[in-house]
């Protein structure tokens, strides 16, 4: 893992970053720090989720910042997936920093980038310290006309929340110390993604999950209740990654949801998109409270499970069966108003 570098020292709290050519070149690197001229109502949080090649440790982590007046805060939560156990250490804003030449951020003594992470917290119950280090990474490829997953919407100066995918699969090696017990995530496998913006939708449902029986294979899937105009509509975004394949099936797509079911703790979801019909089936399992921004301001409570299970059957459609697996260790929230997204 690399060494914190000097040029952290540029940042939205200290001095101004006035590098054109990084505001630029972060429209298509998502994973960059996005926030570098906003000072106000505003919020940038990555998720990197890690699972233990046994399977007995399921941890995410998310680092992030809240820019909200006097209340301005960085921040890390952690949610143990097996207990749905959460944790939020908050940090003063100015002890966030983000390098300029590509993905790296600390938070005090914390550290994280596309290469890995390093951990060093003790609110004085409870203490996380230790490294992780990432490799064989597979990234979703931006170009001029999809500059991530959001497609075209990311060129819209004006919405309520942008997400972004860091890495659709990758391997993990090192350990975390949690109060004392060590956990070994050797050979493990991982996923990042991130949001920013003002706030996070009024409803919405995400999956996700990277451990299906084939190693590499991965399925993240986000539908939204999303300001649009002084109106609103239901848009969805998503992929599935297989044998070095990766289908996007997004509103902006054409793609369409043709089933929306759910009941306390499952979800049923059948999307129509150009070439295939996906069918996906979502069962929840241990939650955990997390924080999440209303216009920056982290204080609107949601749910996530991270040991969710995810059926997902691919077909073309000609009805010819592409793929059809069942991934564990699967992130699931769904969160406020659900009919809002029919």
């Amino acid at each position: 893992m690399s060494k914190i570098q000097k040029h952290y020292s540029l940042s939205p709290f200290g001095k101004p970053l006035h590098s054109l050519i990084y505001e630029w070149r972060k429209i298509w690197n998502p994973e960059w720090f996005q926030g570098s001229r906003r000072k106000e109502k505003y919020f940038e949080g990555w998720y990197f989720k890690n699972v233990s090649q046994s399977g007995e440790y399921c941890w995410s982590f998310i680092p992030g910042v809240s820019l909200v007046g006097e209340n301005a805060h960085s921040f890390i939560q952690a949610i143990n997936g097996k207990s749905g156990e959460t944790y939020y250490f908050r940090f003063p804003a100015e002890d966030f920093s983000f390098s300029n030449k590509g993905f790296e951020v600390r938070i005090a003594d914390n550290y994280f980038s596309e290469k890995g992470f390093s951990l060093n917290l003790d609110d004085g119950k409870n203490k996380f310290s230790g490294s992780i280090s990432i490799s064989d990474k597979i990234v979703y490829k931006a170009t001029l006309r999809r500059p991530g997953i959001m497609g075209w919407y990311r060129y819209m100066p004006f919405m309520e929340c942008y997400h972004g995918v860091v890495s659709l699969d990758h391997r993990l090696d090192g350990e975390i110390t949690f109060n004392g017990g060590k956990m070994d995530f050797s050979n493990g496998r991982g996923y990042i993604e991130k949001d920013w913006g003002t706030s996070m939708p009024s409803s919405w449902i995400w999956m996700q999950t990277n451990h299906f029986q084939e190693a590499g294979t991965s399925f993240m899937l986000s539908v939204a209740r999303i300001p649009w105009i002084r109106r609103t509509f239901t848009g969805f975004l998503g992929f599935f990654h297989h044998n070095g394949k990766t289908i996007t099936f997004a509103t902006y797509t054409g793609a369409i949801i043709s089933e929306l079911e759910y009941s306390q703790n499952t979800v049923n979801i059948i999307i129509k998109a150009n070439n295939y019909l996906i069918e996906i089936y979502g069962k929840n399992k241990s939650n955990g409270a997390l924080k999440a921004p209303v216009f920056g301001e982290m204080d609107r409570v949601i749910h996530e499970s991270i040991d969710a299970s995810i059926r997902i059957r691919v077909l073309s459609l000609g009805g010819n069966l592409i793929y059809e697996g069942k991934g564990e260790s699967a992130g699931m929230e769904m969160v406020g108003n659900l009919s809002e997204l029919k």
